[in-house]
């Protein structure tokens, strides 16, 4: 074989699988979103999120996870958290907004976005992570779960645990779910029915969960919480509203949608700020 043909064979692969980019510098952004192939932090310019004073109705989840992450940021321990519960109540919105909180006192946090996608890469990225202690880092998975045949689990575990080398004390796991176990029920019940010995089968699910040091639960809102959620936003952005219109239209919203959350409140609050000609 030629050298020229070595070369050709060379630059194919380098193609197919390109090498990892350096770690970016941690300086230039306050969030990263973690990509492979190759494997790279892309920082984020401008991060979607709300101010934590506008998420109503779930003080008692706010105030808790607030605390762990400021405590995070100033090298205090802290624990891994899972916000599971009902779609469209804030969960997302409550971890960009508490890494907020923390960046406005001046604190050295970093918010990073890993997709389910890329857990088995996960090693690779605590080695970027590690290598800045000056730093802290919430790694943050948002709507989190498995399906019946996934394997993505074990590699979370490995996070959560950290294995022989223990996860980098300036890292900490957040992630948002719609499921406590984040696992199907019927899964569940599947390993109970199906495995040789049902107790030890489902425990090898469940105990994913387990390794969260925070369970913080998201439930529907009330009517009134709902009604809350929209006149904050009326509040904060300037748009007037009495309370009986405001009241008729938006349970009005609700009933068109089937559904009353956090996220059909802001629906509601754009549609109502678009008539009044006011951009969010």
């Amino acid at each position: 074989m030629t050298d020229e043909a070595l070369i050709r064979i060379a630059h194919a692969l380098e193609r197919l699988s390109p090498a990892p980019q350096p770690a970016p510098d941690f300086a230039t952004a306050d969030a990263f979103i973690w990509h492979t192939l190759p494997d790279r932090l892309e920082p984020v310019a401008q991060v979607a999120r709300v101010d934590l004073n506008l998420l109503h109705g779930i003080d008692r989840s706010r105030d808790t996870l607030l605390a762990n992450t400021l405590q995070f940021a100033r090298g205090a321990a802290a624990n891994n958290a899972l916000l599971w519960g009902a779609r469209g109540m804030g969960k997302s919105s409550l971890v960009k907004a508490a890494h907020a909180a923390a960046v406005a006192e001046g604190l050295p946090l970093k918010l990073v976005e890993l997709s389910r996608e890329d857990l088995p890469s996960v090693g690779r990225l605590l080695a970027h992570l590690r290598a800045a202690p000056e730093m802290r880092f919430i790694l943050f998975c948002d709507d989190l779960s498995f399906s019946h045949d996934d394997q993505h689990y074990k590699s979370l575990k490995a996070v959560l645990d950290g294995g022989i080398e223990g996860r980098p004390a300036n890292v900490i796991l957040y992630a948002t779910s719609n499921r406590r176990h984040l696992m199907p029920r019927d899964m569940i019940e599947n390993e109970r029915s199906t495995a040789i010995n049902p107790s030890e089968a489902v425990e090898e699910k469940v105990s994913l969960s387990d390794r969260f040091g925070l369970w913080l639960g998201f439930h529907p809102c009330s009517q009134d919480e709902y009604l809350a959620m929209i006149r904050g936003y009326c509040d904060s952005y300037d748009v007037a509203i009495s309370d009986e219109e405001l009241r008729a239209e938006a349970i009005e919203w609700q009933a068109t949608r089937g559904a009353r959350s956090g996220r059909v409140a802001w629906q509601y609050f754009t549609d109502l700020a678009g008539r009044r000609g006011i951009s969010l």
